[in-house]
């Protein structure tokens, strides 16, 4: 942990996403104000006009419409200009007839290192790393992620553990690996471990009246429709 009063720690998960103003694209935001509600992917890109985040944000655009199915919305980040950011719409519009529809923030360096975004190998204070903050409707962060430089991101992935966050939500259930194609148990959820004897002897009752599955007390699943 840095001792340096002057430095604040970057939110973690749990945590609830720090207040601040923000320009964009689509004019100031308050952040996570003005996305109450709603579930926010906020991401960060190393710089506009690179190949990998062209690509990247040609990838967000075309799953868009699969976030707000989810009531949730995007927002990018660089350490850029707002006119930079718009002249690179423009390009991405004109090369790839795709239009940028998700505000993307004008950062002067202020924001990324906030949240910790600035990449530690960079060699300088503008090299932002491909970081990921998946926030809920009450503005926690619920997921983060970094990839490095060479590496764009899986949108099917962003996807999923948007959907997985909203399921573990609505039925308080965890979520097996590669879930909902998990290797074991398909698309079957995992039901909370017992946390006492009685739940635990609950559990396996449950699991031969065929409610759960249970391989043991502690490891049962179920579909999400029981």
């Amino acid at each position: 942990m840095n001792n340096d009063n002057n430095i604040q720690n970057i939110p973690l998960i749990g945590e609830n996403f720090p207040e601040m103003e923000v320009v964009t694209t689509h004019g100031t935001k308050k952040l996570p104000a003005d996305y109450k509600g709603k579930w926010l992917i906020l991401f960060s890109h190393p710089a506009d006009f690179t190949p990998v985040c062209t690509t990247e944000f040609v990838s967000f655009q075309k799953h868009y419409d699969d976030f707000r199915a989810l009531n949730c919305e995007l927002m990018g980040l660089s350490i850029d200009q707002v006119w930079a950011h718009i002249k690179w719409e423009e390009w991405i519009k004109e090369h790839f007839d795709t239009e940028i529809e998700f505000p993307i923030i004008a950062d002067t360096g202020a924001v990324a290192s906030r949240l910790g975004f600035i990449h530690p190998g960079g060699g300088h204070d503008t090299n932002t790393v491909r970081a990921v903050f998946i926030l809920d409707p009450e503005g926690k962060v619920r997921a983060i992620l970094y990839y490095p430089q060479e590496l764009g991101r899986n949108l099917d992935e962003i996807l999923r553990m948007v959907k997985g966050l909203q399921v573990h939500e609505e039925h308080k259930v965890a979520l097996p690996a590669n879930w909902p194609k998990n290797e074991l148990f398909g698309d079957h959820v995992i039901v909370p471990p017992a946390k006492d004897v009685a739940t635990a002897k609950d559990r396996i009752a449950r699991g031969k009246a065929g409610e759960f599955v249970c391989e043991d007390w502690w490891l049962c699943h179920k579909s999400l429709d029981k």
